[in-house]
């Protein structure tokens, strides 16, 4: 008898809400994790490349995780990204999150002055860790925005003499080599959250068994149809949701600079309004909100966004919504 699937950890990737003044809007983080909790997401990780923790100040950071620990009032895991350009302040966020009782915390590597080798990267991100204390800790590979390419694969064996917290990856990259290895290497010991959400499809094959996004937010009822539909043999069923997914992404891509804009804006759209990005990030005009609404409508989106009290999930035709949802 073939054994059931491990549980699926789907862990969102949340925005960074502002006001109008451009400051934090911290009120906005509990009608975040009430979403994500409505919705069976069994985490959140905050303060990464959807949360714009390169825009934001160290204070910023410490209020965020702050909110974010009472809002989750172990409903979820809340992994907290301390990375940073300079080691001193990541060590100083870690240790803030170890005290406020993080499930975990991560960092990227530095993304001005970069590490030449593994050994350097692990000699960088070793003090960050030893700051959490006990804190599990994962390494964010995400080379597209910090351009410290090397292989994780080359990477895990040398880190692990260096940090004894360190549980994994979150693997936010293209390279399915590097991460199948990462995968196999030391008999499946190493945890590697999967960052990219559309094509998640392809990594379940691999052995992802978790995964970190931003599209989680909105649309997780979609991506659990994904998981449950290739843990029950349903190929078809998988890739036809996985579609939509990639759909939704491609046309956000269409909005140019303003595309973070645009899959931020769906959080208002959902009821929880998160604003506008931070600069260098660019807003919507009001001609693209329109041509958003437009797009949205074309891809029933209202067909396999996330529910909320106000606004439950439509079936569309041919929705593959039967299939239980697997998360937890």
């Amino acid at each position: 008898m073939t054994p059931a699937p491990a549980p699926f950890r789907l862990i969102a990737a949340p925005f960074t809400p502002f006001g109008t003044d451009g400051g934090l809007n911290l009120a906005a983080v509990a009608e975040q994790a009430e979403l994500l909790a409505d919705n069976s997401v069994t985490g959140a990780f905050i303060c990464g490349t959807t949360g714009e923790s390169m825009s934001l100040t160290c204070d910023e950071r410490r209020q965020l995780t702050e909110a974010w620990m009472k809002a989750a009032a172990g409903r979820f895991d809340v992994i907290v990204h301390v990375g940073h350009t300079c080691q001193r302040d990541a060590m100083d966020l870690a240790a803030h999150a170890a005290r406020h009782k993080a499930t975990s915390i991560a960092a990227m590597g530095p993304c001005f002055h970069k590490p030449a080798s593994p050994e350097a990267l692990a000699d960088f991100c070793a003090p960050i860790a030893a700051a959490g204390g006990d804190l599990p800790f994962y390494y964010y590979h995400i080379p597209i925005m910090t351009a410290v390419p090397m292989s994780m694969a080359t990477f895990l064996p040398i880190a692990a003499k260096r940090i004894p917290t360190l549980v994994g990856l979150k693997y936010s990259h293209e390279d399915l080599v590097d991460l199948s290895a990462c995968i196999a290497l030391d008999n499946g010991r190493w945890e590697i959250l999967f960052g990219k959400d559309e094509i998640l499809l392809t990594a379940l094959p691999m052995g992802i068994r978790g995964a970190v996004g931003s599209t989680y937010n909105f649309m997780a009822p979609l991506y659990q149809r994904v998981i449950a539909a290739y843990d029950a043999g349903d190929l078809a069923t998988a890739r036809q949701e996985q579609l939509r997914s990639i759909e939704l992404i491609r046309m956000s891509g269409r909005f140019g600079g303003a595309a973070f804009a645009a899959l931020k804006d769906l959080m208002r759209r959902l009821g929880v309004d998160c604003g506008a990005p931070r600069s260098p990030l660019t807003s919507l005009t009001p001609a693209q909100s329109a041509e958003l609404d437009k797009e949205l409508a074309r891809l029933e989106f209202d067909s396999y966004c996330s529910k909320t009290p106000s606004r439950p999930a439509k079936k569309s035709a041919g929705s593959a919504s039967a299939a239980p949802a697997r998360t937890s």
